[in-house]
């Protein structure tokens, strides 16, 4: 059996990339203290929003649709759609102290609901597959870099032939990492994720940190459902595709130990996990059961962080617990 290593790497990247956006908008949203689980409903959000966008300009323009527009529709769509998922979860747990794992369930089955509702009512109006123009798709799925970077011999195949999403999504993480570590609002944002009383005593906006981190973080989650819908599913609406994506972002945000780099690694590891099937299949493991690895190995991640001692891998000292001031 001949196995092509770079193909597997880039095909890990770019299944990775959709978590990588999940991961990354979880951490954020979790610095913060806030634990929001309903990261799966945000991305069916994304998804579903990102495609109507551009399938709605693409009809409207018609042929003087421009690409790049479309790619931009898609990013505000779903980033929105993420903020507005994110909104009614803050203002329920931040504002109105509601239980924040039983909300974020809940926003979970409230995210896939529209979601799907906004896929199929899409699916219904057109009489079939939801899609757009070849055009258009080729601009979501190709490397946006020049050609003579893509043809550099192995090098460029393994670093500059990937959609811009991959190099958007690394961009937002170093921000991210540099925003948390290096500015004095990103140790704010920690200091309210750690101890919220201190916090505001020290004059911090508890609930202003607890908000922005919040509804940012979901709309790059959202995001992520966006990317897998317009890269993977090659920008064709699938009410099964982004199925268990979220779980295993949130779970990753767990292996990364809230660490923004961390994700870029662990989004390509459980990228490759998902697509090893594909790639190196094993003649007397069942479909089914390969298929299940990703899980497996979440639950495995859970396990061995839970036992780790070391206060630098654990998570953030307020995390899921809503903060009274009155009681400071």
């Amino acid at each position: 059996m001949n196995i092509n290593i770079i193909a597997i790497i880039k095909a890990a990247i770019l299944s990775g990339a959709p978590l990588l956006y999940g991961t990354s908008g979880e951490i954020l949203t979790q610095k913060s203290g806030n634990m929001n689980l309903g990261v799966e409903g945000l991305m069916f959000m994304g998804g579903a929003f990102g495609l109507c966008g551009a399938f709605v300009y693409s009809n409207v323009a018609g042929a003087n649709a421009i690409p790049l527009v479309a790619v931009i529709i898609a990013i505000i769509c779903s980033f929105l759609a993420g903020v507005l998922g994110s909104l009614i979860f803050s203002f329920l747990t931040i504002t109105l102290k509601a239980n924040q794992n039983v909300t974020g369930l809940a926003l979970t089955i409230f995210g896939t609901g529209v979601g799907q509702f906004v896929g199929e009512l899409m699916r219904i109006g057109v009489g079939g597959n939801v899609s757009i123009p070849n055009n258009m798709k080729d601009v979501f799925a190709n490397s946006p870099l020049p050609a003579f970077l893509r043809n550099i011999p192995v090098l460029g195949e393994l670093l500059f032939s990937y959609n811009m999403f991959v190099y958007m999504g690394i961009i937002i993480v170093v921000i991210m990492w540099h925003f948390l570590n290096k500015t004095r609002k990103g140790l704010y944002l920690r200091a309210v994720g750690e101890s919220p009383a201190t916090a505001d005593a020290a004059g911090i906006n508890v609930e202003k940190y607890r908000y922005l981190a919040t509804c940012i973080g979901g709309g790059i989650s959202a995001m992520g459902g966006m990317v897998y819908i317009m890269t993977i599913s090659g920008c064709v609406w699938n009410h099964t595709a982004l199925s268990g994506e979220g779980w295993i972002a949130v779970a990753l945000v767990i292996f990364c130990f809230w660490r923004p780099l961390n994700a870029l690694w662990g989004s390509v590891l459980f990228g490759a996990l998902s697509i090893l099937y594909l790639k190196l299949p094993i003649p007397f493991l069942p479909t089914q059961i390969y298929k299940i690895v990703p899980y497996i190995a979440t639950v495995l991640v859970l396990i061995f962080v839970s036992m780790k001692e070391n206060r630098e891998d654990q998570p953030p000292a307020g995390l899921g617990v809503n903060y009274f001031r009155e009681d400071r």
